[in-house]
């Protein structure tokens, strides 16, 4: 499947249909794939130009709590307010919200189950930046579950639990690990191959939230997108 191209921003009803979550604080939307969540230094469409299409009676537009890739789809946080915003600022800061992914790789990991603990540091060569792996960055650490494998073996369906929020983690974590994401356009791909046809595959799936003392934790989870189905059911996804 080729890789998305450059999308606008969701109508009125498209963001309103993509809502999986809302309480008085938050809301959780499925972002789609191949759209920024907020305009870059190129400007363009981006996601947060559809944020006031969300208001639903308040008098500003929810804002970003945390960020996802342009490439990546599934849960996005947003607070509705600035109170929210304070207070998911803190649960994200503390690394008490529990993220999982599900990714497509090549390969099969070299393990079943395992950590992954390599520190990451952004880089800034003359092609363009890029995180990579180095004694002197920042702690990154990512928990890995092997779901299945295609029948050949040359695809796998991994879930992934980062416990740090670095830029791009998983997506280095796993080609370090051997298993390169599908569609990933940076890393684990040989110098000088051309970028792949076909989107990333990486969805962020499930997102916990300890928002509220008294109550249970707020879990929420994305759907599979329609680009990752066929890949997913090779490798044992019956949902």
């Amino acid at each position: 499947m080729p890789r998305p191209a450059e999308r606008a921003a969701p109508s009125a009803d498209e963001i309103e249909a993509r809502v999986l979550y809302k309480d008085s604080l938050i809301l959780v939307i499925d972002k789609p794939a191949g759209l920024p969540v907020h305009q870059g230094p190129g400007g363009g469409p981006n996601l947060e130009q559809s944020f006031v299409h969300l208001r639903y009676g308040l008098p500003r537009a929810p804002a970003l709590a945390h960020r996802l890739d342009r490439d990546t789809t599934g849960c996005l946080v947003l607070g509705r307010h600035p109170k929210a915003l304070a207070k998911l600022g803190k649960i994200f800061a503390g690394g008490r919200a529990e993220k999982v992914y599900w990714a497509i790789v090549h390969g099969r990991p070299p393990a079943e189950e395992g950590r992954i603990d390599l520190p990451l540091a952004k880089l800034t060569p003359k092609r363009g930046w890029r995180m990579a792996v180095t004694p002197d960055g920042q702690p990154a650490v990512t928990d890995y579950k092997l779901m299945g494998s295609s029948a050949d073996g040359t695809i796998s369906w991994i879930e992934f639990r980062p416990h740090t929020g670095r830029t791009h983690q998983i997506r280095v974590h796993a080609a370090e690990i051997g298993c390169p994401l599908v569609g990933e356009p940076i890393y684990g791909r040989p110098e000088g191959a051309e970028p792949p046809d076909e989107p990333l595959h990486l969805l962020a799936r499930q997102i916990t939230l300890p928002l509220y003392p008294s109550r249970e934790a707020v879990e929420v989870t994305a759907p599979p997108p329609e680009h990752m189905l066929e890949a997913l059911k090779a490798c044992g996804y019956r949902g």
